[in-house]
């Protein structure tokens, strides 16, 4: 039998003080459905890094990939709970706050310089807002990418061609409408099953941005890579109003000024990626076209109508994005 003397349990305190265990050290976690080396994933790990370096001893944020902590849905309820800290939905925000669904009118955005001046206006002052009401607060505009059409029926060069073709969708109900509107048959799942759902042909294809693809591996069950761009969808670093205002206001700081720091190293990632991964999906055997583009704006009117007339100040929001695209 071991006893301890009160000179050893001091002596083992004074260790444990001296080994930095005396305090737990605060764990930040951070939690998405995004594949290990997406855009997102890496950006989530770039954001770790820096956070992590300045927080010191404070605090530690740990990011676990590829839904290891549940689809988007079950994310962003652990956070507005408090069993988790941060999440990183794009297509499911409007599911939450319906300003979100901007980002879902086609060709809204023209390109990341065009972003960037919507992020620096609406985000702030619209789109923030409109989640807090709902328990959320998005830290920052990340990027997710522009957004391409694969199947394994044909290329897609006009809406017409996406007619009656089963293409998973995000659990976006905007999504949805947009791929009925151009004929498909929209069918929503998460990201972590589209794998298996295109391997066994219970679609037929998907839309997602190349490093979504390439990191999906999706290339390896998918025929025709169609250069829509119909969408650019942001990723948002999201955390709970009422858990994240719990933590040490230090930790709150870091937290929300890396976010924001971090945005413009993932635009600059990927613009770079673009051509990059691009040429390596075409060398894998994907048959490449480039899709008409009037084709796809002509027949996007009517999710514009719908916006207008279903969000609070909808119409507001496309002249203002429209007006910052030059």
């Amino acid at each position: 039998m071991i006893h301890f003397t009160l000179k050893s349990a001091v002596a083992a305190a004074a260790l444990l003080a001296a080994s930095g265990f005396a305090q737990a050290q605060e764990e930040i976690i951070f939690g998405l459905s995004a594949a290990n080396g997406s855009l997102q994933e890496r950006t989530a790990s770039e954001f770790a890094r820096r956070a992590n370096e300045k927080l010191g001893d404070t605090a530690v944020v740990k990011v676990f990939d590829s839904s290891q902590l549940g689809k988007d849905k079950d994310m962003l309820q652990k956070i507005k709970l408090g069993t988790m800290h941060m999440t990183l939905p794009s297509s499911t925000m409007p599911e939450i706050a319906a300003e979100y669904a901007l980002f879902d009118l086609p060709f809204m955005v023209k390109d990341r310089d065009h972003l960037a001046r919507i992020d620096e206006t609406l985000f702030r002052d619209v789109l923030v807002p409109a989640a807090e009401e709902q328990g959320y607060r998005p830290l920052a505009i990340w990027e997710n990418g522009f957004r391409q059409i694969t199947n394994n029926e044909r290329p897609i060069n006009t809406p017409a061609d996406l007619q009656g073709l089963k293409i998973r969708t995000p659990n976006s109900s905007w999504r949805v409408e947009m791929f009925k509107t151009y004929g498909a048959n929209p069918t929503p799942m998460s990201f972590s099953e589209v794998f298996v759902a295109l391997q066994t042909g219970v679609i037929d294809g998907q839309e997602n941005p190349l490093t979504n693809i390439s990191a999906g591996k999706l290339n390896e069950v998918q025929e025709y890579l169609s250069m829509s761009g119909h969408v650019y969808s942001p990723a948002y670093p999201t955390v709970g109003v009422a858990a994240f205002e719990k933590l040490d206001p230090e930790i709150q700081e870091v937290l929300t000024t890396t976010a924001e720091e971090v945005a413009l190293w993932a635009r600059e990632q990927g613009a770079a990626d673009d051509d990059k991964l691009l040429k390596e999906l075409e060398e894998s055997g994907m048959k490449v076209n480039q899709a008409d583009r009037q084709a796809f704006v002509d027949a996007s009117k009517p999710l514009y109508e719908k916006f207008a007339a279903e969000v609070d100040g909808g119409q507001e929001m496309i002249d203002k994005a429209m007006s910052l695209a030059d």
